[in-house]
Formats: structure tokens, sequence, C-alpha cells
């Protein structure tokens, strides 16, 4: 009887560290990633559809690879923001392909803007996810770093604080991803 694989969801704000952290852990555990902003980054870079509809096409797309994936008896590390209203009612029905487990990322605000600000000046490609706009929302006085609501399933979960490397270090990550491994 085959094992059920593990979808490894690694959520936070902006800033928060999260594609690094993804790809440290899909190489730890020998898993692929899945980012939504590098799908986002690529079909942008493909040239699909309108721009206005491309943040529902990202979340189709990733949500059918993370599936599909999963269904295939894959376990991966899958990150993204996944804010509890737009992306519970994607995760939910995972439960029945995967056991789920979330990496919360928490960071520092100043520490996130300033990641925010240095990508956003280093990496064209960055231009697609707004990282301007989401700058001057801080420079307002707007809190959207702190707004940052994290998923609400009820599935083992470990906060990792990124704000000067990882804590937990990352062999206590990959030992809550691969319990028993």
């Amino acid at each position: 009887m085959r094992q059920r694989p593990t979808l490894l969801a690694v959520s936070g704000p902006p800033g928060a560290g999260k594609t690094t952290l993804a790809h440290a852990l899909a190489g730890a555990l020998g898993r692929p990633a899945v980012c939504r902003d590098e799908i986002k980054e690529r079909m942008v870079a493909a040239g699909a559809g309108p721009a206005d509809q491309l943040d529902l096409m990202t979340l189709e797309v990733f949500f059918r690879t993370v599936g599909e994936l999963l269904g295939s008896g894959t376990s991966l590390v899958a990150e993204a923001a996944y804010q509890d209203r737009l992306w519970r009612p994607g995760l939910e029905p995972l439960v029945g392909l995967a056991d789920i487990r979330v990496v919360r990322c928490v960071v520092d605000p100043e520490v996130a803007r300033a990641r925010i600000a240095r990508r956003a000046a280093d990496l064209p490609s960055r231009a697609v996810h707004a990282d301007a706009e989401f700058l001057h929302r801080i420079a307002r006085g707007e809190r959207p770093i702190e707004s940052w609501v994290p998923i609400s399933l009820d599935v083992p979960r470990l906060v990792v604080d990124t704000t000067h490397g990882w804590e937990p270090p990352l062999a206590r990550i990959v030992a809550f991803a691969a319990p028993g491994r």
C-alpha cells in the first residue's frame, strides 16, 4: 500500500523569506517546490492572458499543479502567501489527497519592507507582483505585512521566524516536514 504524499505549505506575509525557505526545504527533502510567484512570473514572460485576470489564472495553475503532483503520489513543498480567506478554499480539497503541514514564516515588518524594496530594485521579474505599490502602502502608514491572516486549517503547523536566518533551524523544520524520515 502506497504512503500518502505530504504537502508542505510554506506561508507568510510578503518579504518573509518564504521562497528561499521553500527551496531550501525542497532540496533537503528531495521534493519539488511549487512557488506561486514563480508561476506568475513565467506566465507573464510567456504572455499569458490579460493582466486583470493574471492573479486568478495563476491561482488556478498553482492548485492544478499541486493537485496533479499529489494525485500522482508525489510529496512536495508549495509556497505562497496563503492568506486564509483566499487560499483555504484551494487547500481544503487537498486534505483528501495528502497529509498537509504548514510552515508559517514570521518576520520583523521592517526587515520584510527592506527585503521587498531590495527585490523590487534587483529583480525586474518582480514588477508583476506590484512590490512598488506595496511599498507605497507601507509609506502611507498602512500595515499590510502585519494585517496578513494565516491559514486556519486544522493541520500540523510550525512557526518559523525568518528575521535573522531561520528559527528554528532548517534541520528542525525538515524534521517537522517529514516525521519519521
